[in-house]
């Protein structure tokens, strides 16, 4: 039987979190394997799939792990919620870093922990041998390897999970910590305004936090000088754009160089 090499189980993103190397993300909304191999031609280190506000199906997902994999840029992705299930299905098609929304204490955490592990250690579903994680059983000993190069990255984002950031971050099995500044603010009173003075604070305050209890750090920060301020904060995974936003801003000023641009007309909907 022909073998897969094993060099396929490594993971460069979670060794680069380890060794504290910046690593500078793009999110990806558009929820095609075209675009997602487009931006896997560019040198980011990690490319954030996005199963939680694109609309992906864990098929699409599927889709654009394949089309990412023949280059350097580490797919991450995000599934919709902590769901067993979910990080099942998305661990056996083949992701080996997920992104988990809205983790709100440590004990949530601790399930998603459990949720990455094969039993007996955790509750993942032995499923390997049929699946695109393993190429179909012809990853050796997939099962007993898989598990080291894994990343579990979880998302602060809530008032609740804030006040329960060191539990969270001191979670066995949790390779970084993620703030989510849009949820987040909301959460915290600043609707729409993770720029707020207050609100940086509290992020900048955040990453430091989590870099001492010797977690990796990460966020998405669209405008480059947020992206860099988080950087000098001690943010090791830094998300900097976001595809959709990109295209959006590119095909306006492309547009703006002919002619002034109309405001988009809307139709009444009941």
């Amino acid at each position: 039987m022909m073998k897969v090499a094993k060099d396929l189980l490594y993971n460069p993103f979670k060794a680069a979190l380890k060794k504290k190397e910046l690593q500078v993300g793009l999110w990806l909304s558009t929820a095609t394997p075209y675009m997602a191999e487009i931006a896997a031609t560019a040198a980011y280190d990690w490319l954030l799939i996005d199963g939680e506000h694109a609309p992906n199906t864990m098929q699409t997902l599927y889709g654009q792990l394949q089309a990412v994999e023949p280059y350097k840029a580490h797919p991450v992705i995000r599934i919709p919620e902590g769901s067993r299930v979910l990080v099942k299905q998305a661990l056996d098609i083949g992701a080996q870093t997920l992104l988990v929304p809205m983790i709100n204490s440590a004990a949530e955490a601790k399930e998603m922990v459990l949720a990455m592990k094969y039993p007996p250690e955790g509750v993942r579903g032995v499923g390997a041998s049929v699946a695109r994680a393993s190429r179909w059983g012809r990853v050796p000993d997939y099962m007993k390897k898989a598990e080291e190069n894994l990343c579990l990255l979880v998302q602060v984002e809530t008032k609740a999970a804030l006040e329960n950031l060191d539990e969270i971050a001191s979670v066995e099995g949790v390779d970084g910590v993620f703030i989510g500044p849009a949820d987040l603010s909301a959460s915290l009173g600043y609707v729409d305004d993770a720029g707020h003075p207050d609100m940086q604070a509290i992020i900048e305050k955040s990453i430091k936090r989590i870099r001492e209890l010797g977690k990796a750090a990460g966020t998405l920060a669209v405008d480059p000088a947020a992206a860099k301020k988080c950087i000098e904060w001690g943010a090791t995974f830094v998300a900097v754009g976001v595809d959709t936003m990109l295209y959006t801003q590119a095909i306006d000023e492309r547009l703006a160089l002919f002619k002034q641009a109309a405001p988009m007309e809307k139709k009444n909907s009941y």
